[in-house]
């Protein structure tokens, strides 16, 4: 019964956070397309693409909150486990709930100012400087992006009480 609560969840995780990764990937290929665009106009026929390092940006900051939840998912941020071997079990179950917990807060206060910014920007009707791209849905892709991260913290400190393995890795 666990081992299929398990995987629902786990299946379930991996669809939102893979679709994400999708995502990022496709903004990944966009910021190729528009930078080689941009060098290919600006060099070759002399005829700079406006606005190009705005676009940059707003694609990076979409590219990396879509990743990060991915990220966390499949555990493929940085780890040290110098004290692993020193820890033992409890410690290292102790240090793995810790650091979500530690995490999930420093991600909720994070969106929490996101979601801010979000309203004043929507608000004032923020744009960017050149090409005027609002600042709303970027701030609100931030707040996603970071609640999306916590979420999967959450679920892993679910998982790692009920003692579903590979779950912190």
């Amino acid at each position: 019964m666990a081992n299929t609560h398990r995987q629902i969840w786990s299946a379930r995780v991996d669809q939102i956070t893979q679709l994400l990764a999708i995502g990022a990937g496709i903004c990944l290929i966009a910021l190729v397309v528009v930078v080689s665009l941009g060098v290919i106009l600006r060099y070759v026929f002399n005829a700079p693409l406006l606005g190009v390092n705005e676009i940059v940006q707003m694609v990076a900051v979409a590219l990396v909150m879509l990743a990060l939840p991915y990220c966390t998912s499949s555990g493929a941020h940085v780890r040290v486990d110098l004290f692993d071997p020193v820890l033992g079990r409890w410690g290292r179950f102790m240090g793995d709930i810790l650091s979500r917990v530690l995490s999930i807060i420093a991600l909720s206060y994070l969106c929490k100012q996101g979601w801010k910014k979000a309203a004043e920007a929507l608000e004032f009707g923020d744009v960017t400087n050149m090409i005027e791209i609002p600042l709303a849905p970027i701030f609100g892709a931030i707040c996603a992006g970071m609640a999306l991260c916590a979420f999967v913290f959450a679920v892993q400190i679910l998982a790692l009480f009920l003692g579903w393995e590979g779950s912190n890795d």
